[in-house]
């Protein structure tokens, strides 16, 4: 089969386009024969080791995607050969062979079907970023539960692939939506997929402007994929017992942070990391998602897709900040 192999960790620049051995599923496994895959902002992060995750190599990156069942491992009741797939949260891409290749072994505990109505490539591109959503969102509570309505969420980078998601879900559970984007275009789109405000991340007098906005009302909750110089005046916007999740730090280190300022609203700040859900809760978070987007009337925001032979163009994509997901198409 043909695949991008990382053959090393000097980025997704040195990745090659090859032939290796079809893989086989053994047992509690699916061989699928990938239909569309998606990229990620961890795969490039792996590519450089800057995950902890440090495959073998040659690798093939790819943790999600569609495709259709080709065989199936002993074991195996619930799926069958010629079925059509998506892929959960699994090792898939990160620890084994991923999806950017024409078939990839999964197991079989972390297929799902397509939703009805759903194409596949919004399929394609949905369950990584929204069960990390659903964390970053979730996580506060034990057990994991939504935040009250009416309390209001911040989302930095809100127009990448869980920035979407942390929109869309927001709103889904009834909360003041406030998203993030350098773009006016971008901004524009936010506010019309749901986020009841949108602002630029770079204007001089952000504090101010949020916080009139919201008045008397401060932010209960962040969704940060950015951090760097970004991160002080989240906390500023915090009310007492506010909460950062912390997503990804696209935006580099943290300038000159004064913990002091956590102190006295008791502000706490969480990491997410969604390979810490388990396959039982990552199966039972998706049913939810898919049940919430479809009472609010939302899909899968899908920015780009390229084919097989030009996956490299497809991370440039990635780099230069979509509006939703980045494909890669497969096959048809």
């Amino acid at each position: 089969m043909r695949a991008w192999l990382m053959d090393s960790y000097d980025g997704i620049e040195r990745l090659r386009l090859g032939e290796v051995p079809d893989p086989e599923p053994g047992p509690a496994q699916v061989l699928l024969r990938m239909r569309c895959a998606a990229l990620n902002p961890a795969d490039a992060f792996l590519a450089r080791r800057m995950y902890p995750a440090k495959p073998a190599l040659p690798h093939i990156l790819g943790r999600d995607g569609v495709g259709d069942v080709v065989s199936i491992g002993a074991g195996v009741n619930h799926i069958r050969a010629g079925e059509t797939v998506g892929i959960l949260r699994c090792d898939v891409g990160v620890d084994v062979w991923g999806t950017l290749a024409e078939k990839v072994v999964v197991p079989a505990e972390s297929v799902t079907r397509i939703p009805p109505n759903w194409s596949l490539e919004e399929m394609a591109g949905a369950p990584l970023v929204f069960l990390t959503a659903w964390q970053a969102l979730t996580q506060w509570k034990d057990p994991p539960a939504p935040p009250l309505a009416g309390s209001v969420l911040l989302v930095t980078g809100a127009s990448g692939g869980v920035g979407v998601a942390s929109v869309l879900l927001g709103k889904s559970m009834d909360l003041t939506v406030l998203a993030l984007s350098r773009s006016a275009e971008k901004r524009a789109r936010l506010k019309m997929l749901g986020a009841d405000f949108a602002f630029d991340p770079t204007d001089g007098n952000l504090i101010k402007t949020v916080t009139g906005a919201i008045s008397p009302k401060r932010v209960d909750l962040a969704v940060d994929s950015v951090g760097g110089a970004l991160l002080p005046q989240m906390v500023a916007l915090l009310g007492h017992g506010g909460r950062i999740s912390v997503v990804g730090r696209s935006g580099g280190s943290v300038p000159e942070f004064n913990s002091a300022t956590l102190l006295f609203r008791r502000i706490r700040m969480g990491g997410v990391s969604v390979g810490d859900c388990t396959i039982q809760a990552a199966h039972a978070a998706w049913k939810e998602i898919v049940d919430r987007l479809e009472v609010i009337g939302q899909r899968p925001q899908v920015d780009t897709i390229v084919p097989f032979e030009d996956v490299k163009m497809g991370f440039a994509r990635l780099a230069q900040g979509p509006m939703g997901k980045v494909l890669v198409r497969v096959a048809d």
